[in-house]
């Protein structure tokens, strides 16, 4: 039976390669931060699989996802990437025309890449040694109304504190890895690869990760343009086959958190290739994040983050959870592909 299946989906995505060959390909853009999130696009590129659905993607890198709203608002964007934020869903209170359509990166219990870190001289000297030392003490966070602000309340809540009992300072990831090394801060939650590697420079110390604070936390989606969603949907439906491939082989190279499972050198060798970071040993090292291999949402977690914005005042104009959401295409595509099943 599963012989049988496997040789009816090769049949399937043979007969998708045929029709491509039948015209142009065509154009899709797609916003990239260079980052391991964006595996299943460096791997659906480098192996074929968007070439194989008759597309032409072009790859934009941005310095940060949040520059992306803006061009695929106007439809110069088919498809980006974002953290969940206050900010995405005031985008699409303001009629923005932009929709999630999957999952990018989740905190499944043991993989999460984002962390709360505290200086390591402050753990040597004692000066940390709950989390309640942190009282007042400077915290560094991305920007206000994250995914990051939802994970570290619930934490801190959990030890009878209030993300509001500390200094609160906002910095990018790499502004913060050396506010710590230079001791302008005391705590932040970081990214990898900055965790790994202030940990290995005795820099600082892991407390606890996003997928302990928060687990199944929805941590970045995968963003349509409406334009793309409204024009061809077969086309758009290509792409996400395409994606999915793309995670699917992803998720097979991972393993207990790092990236040692089938094929995992190979995808390493796709990472170091096409993201910022050139050394293959960084990959071997760091733990990497989640992804659905269907593209399926967590629903409970967007409402979660959703409504930790909304009671702090972030949520601007009249906007549901729902009206951001459109899951249809990764639905038809699962359709095609057959849902996933382990190696």
């Amino acid at each position: 039976m599963k012989g049988f299946r496997t040789v009816a989906i090769l049949s399937a995505l043979a007969a998708w390669a045929g029709l491509a060959r039948a015209g142009e390909p065509v154009p899709v853009n797609v916003g990239i931060t260079n980052v391991v999130a964006d595996a299943p696009f460096f791997v659906a590129d480098k192996r074929g699989y968007f070439a194989a659905e008759n597309l032409k993607v072009n790859l934009i890198a941005f310095d940060a996802a949040a520059k992306m709203i803006a061009p695929l608002a106007s439809g110069d964007l088919d498809v980006g990437g974002g953290g969940i934020s206050a900010g995405l869903f005031n985008a699409v209170a303001r009629g923005v025309g932009l929709r999630i359509v999957a999952d990018k990166s989740s905190s499944y219990l043991g993989l999460g890449t984002g962390a709360l870190m505290v200086r390591k001289d402050l753990v040597d000297s004692g000066a940390y040694k709950t989390p309640a030392d942190l009282k007042g003490k400077k915290l560094a966070v991305p920007a206000a109304g994250t995914g990051t602000s939802t994970s570290l309340d619930r934490f801190f809540k959990r030890n009878g504190m209030s993300l509001h009992d500390m200094d609160i300072v906002y910095l990018s990831f790499p502004q913060m890895a050396t506010a710590m090394q230079n001791r302008a801060v005391d705590a932040a939650f970081l990214t990898e690869p900055s965790v790994s590697t202030l940990v290995a420079k005795g820099i600082a110390v892991k407390i606890v990760g996003d997928d302990e604070m928060f687990p199944n936390h929805q941590i970045a989606v995968t963003l349509y343009s409406e334009k793309f969603l409204a024009g061809d949907r077969d086309v758009a439906t290509r792409f996400m086959r395409a994606m999915l491939r793309g995670v699917r082989d992803y998720t097979n190279a991972v393993s207990g958190g790092k990236l040692r499972g089938p094929g995992a050198e190979d995808m390493i060798s796709i990472l170091t290739e096409y993201s910022l970071i050139k050394d293959p040993a960084i990959y071997r090292g760091l733990t990497v994040h989640g992804c659905d291999p269907d593209g399926k949402l967590n629903f409970d977690s967007l409402q979660a983050d959703f409504d930790y914005f909304k009671s702090e005042g972030l949520i601007e104009g009249k906007v549901e959870v729902r009206d951001a959401i459109d899951t249809s295409i990764a639905a038809a595509a699962v359709r095609d592909l057959g849902p996933y099943r382990p190696m």
